[in-house]
């Protein structure tokens, strides 16, 4: 049995809280750069040379990317031969607190979420979810995730007749939706399958995913390519403005579903899709 400490894990959080809201994942930024390259529109590669300039800033000055320091998601793996030595749950928001009141970074959590709305003043609580594997590994995720392209994200209840183009339809008229209020070019996850809550969980894990990799089942993955370039072409380009570079990946996950359903989610996140990552 490997015991972690409580001490340890809020170290490593508050760290994380401040990093992912500074440093772009290299994966994302090399993205955005190449697009900049390749951008024929005029006013989009000025728009994805900005959005390069301000990451190298962010970066250089350990500033945040964005105003909108977000929502902390934390995505915990604990094996079940670990130990912790006290409260896990309060340690990781003991590691959020500390993280956004150190690094200065906007708090934007209010307590209730209908009548009182009032500002909880240091970004906690995070939402957290655990997945509990065999071994001793210890695993932290810290992804903020800002409002703008969270309020465009949707979920549907599709039927099982409608098919390979039923999903295509309905993550064109998701990205459509969001348009500029999702803070162009996206990154964009889509979860098939499952149930009305695990849809949601399937497309947040598949937007997480390194840009570039594709689903094992090469159907999916055929399939993700047909997406990305059919979002690529509905012309709302970075930041609205048009262009050809609408998103910059767009990734599936699966998980068996019931007969008589077929739930997808489409999650959207603005180019700054902030993650990092670390290992106790």
């Amino acid at each position: 049995m490997r015991e972690i400490k409580c001490e340890d894990i809020i170290k490593t959080v508050k760290q994380l809280c401040k990093e992912a809201a500074c440093n772009l994942p290299e994966d994302v930024f090399n993205t955005i750069k190449n697009k900049a390259e390749n951008e024929p529109y005029p006013l989009a590669k000025k728009t994805l040379d900005v959005l390069v300039e301000n990451a190298i800033l962010a970066k250089e000055q350990m500033m945040p990317i964005c105003q909108d320091t977000g929502m902390a998601f934390v995505y915990v793996t604990i094996g079940q031969e670990v130990h912790v030595d006290g409260d896990l749950k309060e340690a990781i928001n003991e590691g959020v607190r500390q993280g956004y009141q150190e690094g200065y970074l906007r708090k934007s959590v209010v307590d209730d979420p209908l009548f009182d709305r009032v500002n909880t003043k240091d970004n906690t609580p995070a939402i957290i979810y655990f997945d509990i594997v065999a071994g001793d590994e210890f695993k932290i995720v810290v992804a903020p995730k800002g409002f703008g392209s969270e309020n465009m994200s949707q979920v549907k209840m599709l039927k099982p007749s409608d098919g390979v183009q039923g999903v295509k339809d309905f993550v064109l008229k998701v990205v459509n939706d969001a348009g500029p209020n999702a803070c162009p070019p996206m990154v964009i996850g889509v979860g098939i399958g499952g149930s009305f809550d695990k849809v949601t969980m399937l497309a947040k894990k598949a937007m997480l995913r390194e840009i570039g990799t594709h689903h094992q089942d090469s159907r999916y993955a055929l399939l993700e390519d047909e997406l990305l370039q059919l979002v690529n072409a509905s012309g709302i380009g970075p930041a609205g403005y048009g262009g050809k570079t609408t998103a910059l990946s767009l990734n599936i996950e699966t998980y068996p579903t019931h007969i008589a359903g077929m739930p997808v989610a489409v999650s959207i996140c603005c180019h700054v899709s902030r993650h990092k990552e670390a290992r106790l």
